[in-house]
């Protein structure tokens, strides 16, 4: 369980996120001069070198936007000036990709991130730049949205795997439908007949809330409160809800915490949105309140059961159900050890959820329930507080990576195991170091007392 006696403040950690970003500008420039653009995206590190291989191409805008993140953070304008070429000549394929489920992690952190900058004034206006990042986002919102499975309680954004396949991972990419719709994006089916992103948007949310989420409600032998299921299977005849399943982690009745680390984050935030949004648009989906509920729940369980279930530092184990786990003893009584003989951690899970947990934290502050609030910021501090230090922060100046220690698909033991040791440890991947640099940019701009960091300011 995370402990967390001591208070901090994002303002405690100052020091360590300066030295953060210079350590993280050294790794985006160590890339750009030395990966190999000819081989595809890179996914993630091999002997500390990048290297790519995936089932899709779902990595791309995460490399690009973490120099957008750069640049905000340290006012690099040789760092931004790379990314926005980048992104111009690179992302058009991502951007109508219609094979992946992954829009809201290419486009949004692209795009979305530099129409952010434009309207919150960090890069100047233009109006073409704008409607170019405003065009992608629409087309990319909509793309995303035709990946559509009607079941019996609504529908959802179906995975690679095919129509039956619903990806827990798929919550933080809700984030493109959203800003599609409130753009005023036009999303038209067979017939010209008028497709709500916004109604897809809160269905998929409804699904993964409802199928993907555990809620100690009796569900199955092993229904605990918060723990997720990787994928959910349906049957496309009837639309029936047929199982759990999982592609990354160890089973379907145990939890892959990367997939959980994906639900604290896309709940809170879509949490965070649904608190600005009309209640008049949301009254044919059921309206704000029930809205809320729904996914309030879904956060606080998914937070809760990381708290509960992760080791004191805030690192968890890549699966909380992983068959070795046993033969370390009391694990969740110490810090992680990332150089253990039976168990990979993975910090890329780590990175991820520290942005659920705080934003789940000041969510609820601001709504009145300061006790609940201060638990998960305080959660989210110590996770992050973790991971800005050795032996998770790469400071090797060879190493191409920015956070270590993070995995990509255990099962199929694509994660690099180092000579000597009995597990996959001291590598990257692309997810994990930009969603390190998202969650120590949100903290930055808390200290700097700027504009709180929504992934829908680049719309409102």
């Amino acid at each position: 369980m995370i402990k967390t006696n001591e208070k901090r403040t994002a303002t405690d950690l100052s020091n360590k996120l300066q030295r953060f970003w210079a350590l993280s500008e050294q790794k985006i420039k160590l890339i750009d001069s030395n990966y190999d653009e000819s081989k595809g995206s890179p996914v993630f590190t091999v002997a500390g070198e990048y290297t790519t291989r995936g089932w899709t191409e779902w990595t791309q805008g995460f490399q690009f936007g973490s120099a957008i993140l750069q640049f905000e953070a340290t006012g690099d304008q040789a760092i931004l000036e790379r990314a926005k070429q980048q992104t111009l000549t690179k992302m058009a394929p991502h951007v109508s990709h219609i094979g992946v489920h992954d829009h809201g992690f290419n486009n949004v952190s692209t795009y979305g991130n530099l129409l952010r900058l434009m309207r919150e004034g960090k890069i100047p206006f233009n109006e073409w730049e704008k409607n170019f990042y405003e065009l992608a986002l629409k087309i990319s919102g909509a793309v995303q949205a035709s990946r559509w499975t009607s079941i019996k309680t609504g529908g959802f954004i179906h995975s690679f795997n095919g129509a039956h396949s619903l990806f827990v991972d798929t919550i933080r990419s809700c984030r493109a439908l959203i800003v599609s719709h409130e753009l005023g994006h036009v999303f038209q089916g067979e017939g010209d007949a008028k497709i709500s992103l916004l109604e897809r948007a809160l269905q998929h949310i409804e699904a993964t809330a409802r199928y993907s989420v555990f809620y100690g409600e009796g569900r199955d032998s092993y229904d605990i409160w918060g723990r997720t299921a990787h994928e959910s299977v349906f049957n496309v005849k009837d639309g029936q809800f047929r199982c759990p399943n999982s592609q990354q982690g160890y089973t379907g009745f145990t939890t892959w915490t990367r997939g959980l680390a994906w639900a604290m984050c896309g709940f809170a935030e879509q949490l965070e949105w649904l608190d600005t949004a009309d209640e008049e648009s949301l009254t044919p989906f059921g309206g704000k309140a029930a809205l809320e509920k729904m996914m309030l729940k879904a956060a606080q369980a998914t937070c809760d059961f990381y708290i509960e279930h992760t080791p004191v530092d805030g690192v968890p184990y890549w699966d909380t159900g992983a068959p070795n786990l046993h033969k370390l003893g009391d694990y969740l009584d110490r810090p992680a050890d990332p150089f253990n003989d039976f168990e990979p951690v993975d910090s890329s899970a780590a990175a991820i959820g520290a942005q659920g947990l705080l934003r789940l934290g000041k969510y609820l502050s601001e709504k009145g329930n300061a006790a609940a609030g201060e638990k998960y910021v305080q959660a989210g501090l110590k996770v992050v507080d973790t991971l800005l230090d050795e032996p998770y922060l790469s400071t090797n100046e060879q190493h191409q990576g920015l956070l270590l220690h993070t995995i990509y698909h255990q099962p199929n033991g694509w994660d690099h195991v180092p000579a000597g040791s009995k597990i996959a440890n001291g590598e990257s991947c692309m997810w994990g170091d930009y969603h390190i640099r998202e969650v120590c940019l949100y903290l930055q701009r808390m200290i700097n007392n700027d504009t709180y960091y929504t992934f829908f300011n680049c719309v409102k």
